[in-house]
């Protein structure tokens, strides 16, 4: 996961909603664990809600399937 590292810091670094949204998820959908997965996909879930971004239903759906959200 280093390349994805290094691509979420250059992410916040610019300041880019959309790449963020992208590289978490796509960490959540890597991750070796349901608990790191959910870490991941809140992140996501919380850039799309700022950037008002559609992904964000989907992102939330993810989080309640795994009884990570309401």
């Amino acid at each position: 996961m280093n390349d994805l590292d290094a691509q979420m810091i250059a992410a916040h670094e610019a300041e880019d909603q959309v790449a963020l949204i992208r590289l978490y998820t796509q960490a959540a959908d890597q991750a070796n664990d349901l608990t790191a997965a959910c870490f991941y996909l809140t992140h996501a879930y919380v850039f799309a809600l700022e950037a008002g971004a559609p992904e964000a239903p989907g992102l939330h759906a993810r989080l309640k399937a795994h009884g990570r959200e309401e």
